[in-house]
């Protein structure tokens, strides 16, 4: 992974490798960025504060191993992406600005797709994490999580019936509520539908008519034109001697007709002329019959005026047009019909609920029983390894219990609240010694106690999480001693099936890593390519002093040190 510009960082590369890597550094030398840098990659939030000051914009750039055949190569490559010897190549950009932009194998991608690989490349654990986990409502979904597919499937049965019964509530409700507003709804309709098929309108009909009143309203113009025209072009019966066009083109037809034969040009024009008079004579025919069919009765007219007004009246009320009109008679006929049916509807409704109430109680059930079963097995999972974390006498136990509700569902005789999640309230409950009443982890540990549970709450969920890398950021802290010693010896055995980053500040930890990483400043405050190194030998020994004593130099911190390592490769 290449880091530039990000916080206190200039420009570092950092090399995790498989199994243990443990990034080391004083406080305030960019550990943290670390955990960010992975964070951007996985489609976490883009904050332009991250940007170094001074700098464009921030870059990160990684390189992640997938199998080809894993859910996140084939959902890379759904998104455009390649691979790169088995390999995907992700970037994040993120400006001065604020503006932010993703890259998965060559290709730009939307944030939202890191996002999703983020599930199947890597499971975060750090500090906001466990101060997550000491609210009961986030206590519920992990354990969920633990129980895998043995609380997901009724958990998926119950939720599809809660969203049905939701419905079925919201539907009856509006009924019952709504009665008398959908009784005055329903006496518009019918209204409404009654004075529509009283008048009977018909598609089309308002500019049809609009179309006949406008011909009757100028019924004598229309015919003293047609019969003007007519006498233009055929003759007028009363004037022999008046001149008319069919004459004049008869005529002109004639003369080029007898010598046609002589020229083909004229022999054309001469067509054309005859075309030309029998269009004059089939027009004359049109006009005559268009006089003789007019129709100039006042009581037609009126009879058309009184039609578009009742038609009007609808229109005004109904719709721009009798097409809309048509439209919304159809609509209302619709909502009448399910407004009428309300009594069935009520009845239907309500047995559906019943039904409904009655089937998430056994799902409720069930899925109760699920919890409780995972909860003792989780409990007793965290509970061994508070024993390997220096609290061999701690006990945890997991509460799952049921709020009574009036309004709730039904199980084995109580009435209890429920929700999308079923009808359990989860809680993680400590006994730090024999004797002592188990209580709420937020108030029954000590900060170094809540720091073991937490951690042992961590491995024991990062051995169901099925994905190939652990990020556990500083979740070490306020633990010291034999117990820092145990979660080195546990982080270790974790790496042992998978890759392990942890960012920490005890030595007890780092010892037990594959491989260190120490983050340094330089001189002007920023870490740059040459400020993350791989410890070895000589200079891992010197980091692991200063992480004891805060002294690189002190014989008795170097001896402790290289104690610390002898133990932590006996171990392995």
């Amino acid at each position: 992974m290449r880091i530039r510009s990000l916080g206190v960082i200039d420009d570092a590369v950092v090399e995790l490798s498989p199994g243990f890597t443990a990034v080391t550094g004083e406080t305030g030398a960019g550990k943290t960025m670390v955990v960010t840098s992975l964070g951007l990659l996985l489609g976490g939030r883009a904050d332009p504060a991250l940007v170094r000051i001074g700098a464009k914009s921030a870059v990160v750039e990684g390189r992640i191993t997938v199998p080809s055949d894993a859910a996140a190569a084939v959902r890379a490559e759904e998104a455009g992406a390649e691979l790169d010897d088995g390999a995907l190549l992700v970037s994040r950009t993120i400006s001065a600005e604020g503006r932010s932009r993703a890259h998965l194998g060559g290709r730009s991608v939307p944030v939202g797709v890191l996002s999703e690989l983020a599930d199947d490349l890597i499971a975060v654990h750090g500090q906001s994490d466990q101060q997550g986990l000491l609210k009961p409502a986030r206590q519920r979904g992990a354990l969920d999580r633990y129980a895998g597919e043995a609380v997901a499937v009724p958990l998926d049965k119950y939720a599809a019936a809660y969203r049905r019964l939701r419905a079925v509530a919201t539907e009856l409700d509006e009924i019952t509520t709504r009665a008398r507003e959908r009784a005055q709804e329903a006496d518009m309709l019918r209204f409404g539908l009654e004075e529509i098929a009283a008048v009977e309108p018909r598609a089309g009909e308002d500019t049809e008519l609009a179309a006949e009143a406008e011909r009757l309203g100028h019924a004598e113009a229309l015919a003293s034109a047609a019969t003007l025209a007519h006498a233009a072009l055929a003759g007028n019966p009363e004037d022999p001697e008046g001149v008319d066009a069919t004459t004049l083109v008869a005529g002109a037809h004639r003369a080029l007709e007898a010598v046609r034969s002589h020229d083909p040009a004229l022999a054309v024009l001469a067509g054309r002329i005859g075309e030309i008079g029998i269009l004059l004579s089939d027009v004359a025919g049109e006009l005559a019959g268009y006089a003789d069919d007019l129709d100039a009765d006042p009581l037609r007219l009126a009879a058309v005026e009184e039609r578009r007004a009742a038609l009007t009246q609808l229109t005004r009320k109904y719709g721009e047009d009798v097409g809309a009109v048509l439209a919304w008679a159809e609509d209302g006929s619709a909502r009448l019909v399910e407004l009428e049916g309300d009594d069935d509807r009520l009845a239907g409704l309500t047995a559906e609920r019943d039904a409904l109430s009655a089937e998430l109680s056994g799902l409720a059930r069930a899925l109760t029983e699920a919890r409780v079963e995972a909860a003792s097995r989780f409990a007793a999972a965290v509970t061994e390894e508070l024993a390997s974390l220096a609290m061999p006498h701690a006990r945890v136990t997991i509460d799952v219990r049921q709020t009574d509700d009036p309004d709730g569902v039904e199980i084995d005789g109580r009435t209890v609240a429920y929700g999308p999640a079923g009808v359990d309230e989860v809680e993680l409950l400590l006994a730090p010694h024999p004797g002592a009443p188990p209580r709420p982890i937020a108030k029954g540990a000590s900060g170094g106690e809540l720091s073991r549970v937490m951690l042992a709450v961590e491995v024991v969920f990062a051995g169901t999480d099925p994905v190939p890398t652990y990020l556990f950021d500083e979740v070490d802290a306020g633990v010291g001693g034999k117990a820092a010693v145990e979660i080195g010896r546990r982080l270790a055995r974790l790496a042992k099936s998978a890759q392990v980053v942890v960012v920490t500040h005890l030595p007890q930890v780092a010892a037990f890593a594959d491989r260190q990483l120490l983050v340094e400043k330089t001189n002007d405050g920023s870490v740059t390519r040459s400020g993350v190194q791989v410890l070895e030998g000589e200079d891992r020994v010197r980091e692991l002093s200063r992480m004891l004593a805060g002294q690189e130099d002190s014989e008795t911190a170097r001896a402790h040190a290289e104690e610390l390592l002898a133990a932590a490769r006996g171990d392995g």
